[in-house]
């Protein structure tokens, strides 16, 4: 068990476990954004460091099928002047005036480096999509093209620069079409530690294994910070979810099928 299980195992309840707690048809996310973390300072500007913040913190409700409504800001600064405190600003609310997030409160703090929490508080929409529900025979599948995100960080170690839309700067989240999708999918959850490591969380949570139905690359298997949707679906719902992905112009992967056994985690994860 690595220290992030055992530090969960020591809290776990029937609430938590997921990519949101649900009480009462409310979603509560909480993900962190660090200094010497998750970024540096000469990768990413201001604005870009706290819109990053954000919708790493909006993805998680996402797949909880949720709509984020709240937003709480803990924030741990060093001595930033009043024009760098605007860009900070200007990423937090522009993110948040885009999902319709308002921002409710939080903490400010003095730091030697910039440290973000954010809570999201959001609606679930009819019925809240969990990482449990898989079953046998249930088709595997994820959006998008993955890689992405660790070939920019490669860049960016190795002293490039990467286009201001680069996935590893600005997630592009799948909102409208995971909305649609939910009620023909069995679970679901974003892929923030690469595929082959939230596929591990997923199918021990669920007791299953995996056939593959595609040899996947390293880069798509491993890549971190990726904010792409991993879920499954019964084979009868897949012409369902076809045409969803056509309407909203995204990239559907069917990777492999649940079945008896199990699948371990082999790797490294690669996040900076």
């Amino acid at each position: 068990m690595n220290k992030e299980d055992f530090i969960i195992q020591a809290f776990l309840n029937e609430k938590n476990g997921d990519d949101g707690a649900i009480i009462n048809q409310w979603c509560y996310s909480k993900d962190l954004f660090f200094e010497n973390i998750h970024f540096k300072r000469e990768w990413l500007t201001l604005e870009q460091i706290a819109t990053k913040a954000m919708l790493v913190n909006i993805s998680d409700a996402i797949v909880m099928n949720a709509e984020p409504k709240y937003a709480l800001l803990g924030l741990a600064l060093p001595n930033l002047n009043n024009e760098e405190i605007k860009a900070l600003q200007k990423g937090f609310l522009k993110t948040a005036k885009k999902f319709g997030i308002q921002i409710i409160g939080g903490d400010t703090i003095y730091n030697d480096k910039i440290d973000i929490s954010i809570t999201i508080i959001s609606k679930i929409r009819k019925k809240a999509v969990f990482r449990k529900g898989l079953k046998i025979g249930h088709l595997l599948a994820y959006t998008g093209k993955l890689g992405e995100s660790l070939k920019g960080l490669e860049i960016l170690q190795n002293g490039g620069k990467l286009n201001l839309n680069h996935r590893f700067i600005k997630p592009k989240l799948r909102s409208d079409f995971f909305y649609e999708i939910a009620p023909f999918i069995s679970c679901a959850m974003d892929i923030s530690d690469g595929l082959s490591k939230d596929l591990s969380r997923l199918l021990a949570k669920n007791k299953c294994g995996i056939e593959w139905l595609k040899k996947l690359d390293d880069y798509t298997l491993y890549s971190g910070e990726e904010y792409e949707i991993l879920f499954a679906f019964d084979k009868t719902q897949y012409l369902n979810i076809e045409q969803i992905a056509k309407k909203h112009h995204v990239k559907l992967n069917i990777f492999a099928k649940a079945v008896k056994g199990k699948y371990e985690f082999s790797g490294r994860e690669h996040h900076f």
